[in-house]
């Protein structure tokens, strides 16, 4: 079987973690980590460690397999960056989406946005391949480092169009490009990628899925 260990600060665990048993009503099913798992809020999904056998205190991190040789990304400088926590913003369009078929006319652009530093500000969304950006409705919440619904309304003439979002949150941080992203951790950052993605809409209406090559 295999076995993850990750180190988490004490500070985090004062903060916000949570220990838990029970999920929508329900005690938690064993994909979601039956019978207890760990739950850090704003922090990548790797830290919040499923099926949890044990808690163990130290004065330092442990320096695991996973958190050395997997979650850590050599950057373009030769160093490496470790322990990386907190999620950066990002932003996904889920309507429209593959396989959906477009029709000339009015469509909602809608999705989802997060970012493990606050709440989210501001999301863009561009039609046409990142030329031009425009606000989106961002749906009222009072959640902190929850996820917000997003929605721009678009109307499709029939051309081939690429749809983007972006995020920015209460930090000032703005999701990157792919090739800005990269420029800055370099092209090892397998776990920690958050670029601008999309969906493409051909002519025929066809909607698949688009990311900058």
């Amino acid at each position: 079987a295999c076995m993850l260990t990750r180190s988490i600060p004490m500070a985090k665990a004062w903060d916000d973690a949570l220990i838990v048993w029970a999920q929508n009503g329900e005690p938690l099913r064993p994909e979601q980590g039956f019978p207890l798992r760990l739950l850090l809020p704003g922090w990548e999904g790797n830290t919040s460690v499923k099926w949890l056998r044990r808690l163990e205190l130290g004065t330092q991190p442990w320096m695991t397999r996973w958190e050395t040789s997997k979650y850590t990304d050599p950057l373009p400088d030769g160093t490496a960056r470790q322990f990386s926590f907190d999620m950066d913003a990002k932003s996904v369009i889920t309507v429209p989406a593959f396989p959906q078929v477009l029709t000339k006319g009015w469509w909602s652009v809608s999705g989802l946005a997060w970012t493990g530093r606050g709440k989210i500000t501001r999301v863009e969304v561009s039609t046409d391949n990142g030329r031009s950006w425009h606000d989106a409705e961002l749906t009222p919440t009072t959640g902190v480092k929850a996820p917000v619904r997003f929605t721009r309304e678009w109307e499709w003439d029939g051309n081939d169009a690429v749809l983007l979002s972006r995020a920015t949150d209460e930090t000032g941080y703005v999701q990157p490009t792919r090739k800005e992203l990269l420029k800055v951790r370099g092209i090892g950052t397998d776990f920690h990628f958050n670029p601008v993605v999309g969906w493409k809409v051909a002519s025929d209406g066809h909607v698949t899925f688009h990311w900058e090559t």
